[in-house]
């Protein structure tokens, strides 16, 4: 049996607390259409992701990161980690602080979900 790549793994963890997040957030946040939150958490990703390299380019950032998750650095699994649990936490607020707009909490945890999706991305090519 294979083993499971430690960021696609990662990257799971993070997208269940987001999805739980967009469903507190519909169901708790201030009315309004309930494709709203949804709809931003795909939309912020998928920019994250997509316009994260060309965006580098242009303000010559470093692009040639290793995968958050390296097996060579054992403690980057627990620095890794701190991800799903700040999403998990942002999933919570909506149910304790009830009728605002979360909009803030789902663009954060989309980009910490898309962070996620890039090094899982990223993994395979760089032999991890």
């Amino acid at each position: 049996m294979r083993r499971i790549e430690p960021n696609l793994l990662l990257a799971i963890a993070t997208g269940l607390p987001l999805l739980m997040l967009t469903l507190t957030a519909t169901v708790y946040g201030a009315p309004g259409p309930t494709w709203r939150y949804p709809f931003l958490a795909g939309l912020y990703t998928a920019m994250f992701v997509g316009l994260h390299r060309p965006l580098s380019k242009i303000m010559r950032m470093q692009t040639d990161r290793p995968p958050m998750i390296d097996l060579r650095a054992p403690s980057s699994i627990l620095w890794a980690g701190i991800f799903p649990a700040i999403v998990s936490v942002f999933a919570a607020v909506p149910y304790v602080l009830r009728g605002l707009d979360f909009g803030i909490l789902i663009v954060l945890a989309s980009i910490l979900f898309g962070q996620t999706v890039r090094s899982a991305m990223k993994a395979p090519g760089a032999g991890s």
